[in-house]
């Protein structure tokens, strides 16, 4: 069984949302005292062709599948719009060859960077260089820790994919009336702060239902830990109800040792919204029933987001004429009702 690499990203939603926005009647006579809602900003049909502009982008190496759908997503999005060049330096998993590939697109002067860091700490200083060299930085995910290093910040709530895979856990243990449930937790590299912040949304809704993480355990994102990790949980407990892996790309040996070992008397929920998973879902005799998105749809978000700053256009659906400093996606719950309006936006494992 191949091993992934190690994921060291900050880990699932689809699309920019945008809330509506509503006044308050102060008066007696709602049609002379409320005012009226502002128009959105008047930024014309975003779409169509605008100013030329070049996009730089600039992540890791594609050692599994979500990063590797993060550099497809973007460079597809890109090739949407006949105004956008786009420019990406080689994907790298070492620090300082990033630095040095992100340095080549300052030199070339590009209108915008989509940059996803190995590290935001260790890549900060040269996103610093390229926001004070006039080129807008947006930060895709793993998040730069000072704000004056880039314009935009757009990624995935990780505290959001924990809430939502314990609502599924929770709600459907309580309908069952299962009393004192078996509940396992598969994380994926337990010293970042991502993982933590997944356990810890996991944890807070599911006490909500008055239940507890049983066991948890560390698979380091990868498809053969996931493999020994879920080997030792299964053997570790006779019975069990219900379990949560953090990570599909892992999920793929999760999977597998749940197959080898014939247990079926639980149910899984996955995290990210691989394409596998989902068809794993979608078969409907699979113990997976529903994954949590982290997804790498976002990258595509990113690029439009960078041609929109470059080109000083804001979103036409907000009131704002400035693209927000910060967007972060929603964890959504895909389940066998909805997975297949989902497919096509997940990412091959």
């Amino acid at each position: 069984m191949s091993k992934l690499g190690r994921r060291g990203f900050l880990f699932s939603g689809a699309v920019v949302g945008t809330a509506a926005l509503a006044t308050a009647c102060t008066g007696n006579d709602p049609e002379a005292s409320a005012p009226a809602a502002p128009a959105a900003a008047a930024t014309g049909a975003n779409d169509e062709p605008g100013a030329k502009v070049v996009i730089g982008f600039s992540a890791p190496a594609a050692d599994h599948g979500w990063i590797a759908a993060i550099a497809k997503n973007a460079e597809a999005t890109a090739g949407q719009y006949s105004d956008v060049e786009f420019k990406a330096v080689e994907p790298t998993n070492d620090i300082n060859t990033q630095i040095a590939a992100v340095e080549s697109l300052i030199a070339a002067k590009v209108n915008a960077l989509v940059l996803l860091p190995n590290d935001g700490q260790q890549l900060n200083q040269i996103a610093r260089k390229a926001s004070d060299a006039g080129i807008p930085v947006v930060n895709l995910d793993r998040i730069f820790p000072d704000k004056l290093s880039y314009r935009t910040w757009i990624g995935g709530d990780n505290y959001g994919m924990g809430v939502a895979a314990g609502h599924y856990v929770g709600a459907k243990l309580k309908e069952k009336g299962v009393a004192k449930p078996v509940i396992l937790e598969i994380q994926g590299i337990a010293t970042l702060p991502l993982t933590q912040d997944r356990s810890k949304g996991f944890a807070d809704a599911l006490k909500t239902y008055g239940f507890t993480v049983t066991a948890q355990q560390a698979a380091q994102f990868t498809v053969q830990s996931g493999n020994e990790v879920t080997g030792n949980l299964l053997q570790a407990h006779k019975k069990i109800d219900a379990i949560w892996n953090h990570d599909d790309d892992q999920g793929v040996g999760v999977l597998a040792a749940i197959k080898e070992a014939g247990r079926t008397e639980f149910f899984l929920v996955g995290g990210a919204g691989s394409a596998n998973a989902m068809r794993e879902i979608q078969s409907g005799s699979s113990v997976l029933e529903a994954t949590v998105t982290y997804s790498p749809t976002m990258a595509s978000s990113a690029v439009k987001l960078a041609r929109l700053i470059a080109q000083g256009k804001g979103m036409s659906d907000l009131v704002e004429h400035q693209v927000p400093q910060s967007i972060t996606l929603a964890s959504e719950t895909i389940t066998k009702d909805n997975v297949d309006t989902y497919l096509p936006l997940g990412f091959e494992s």
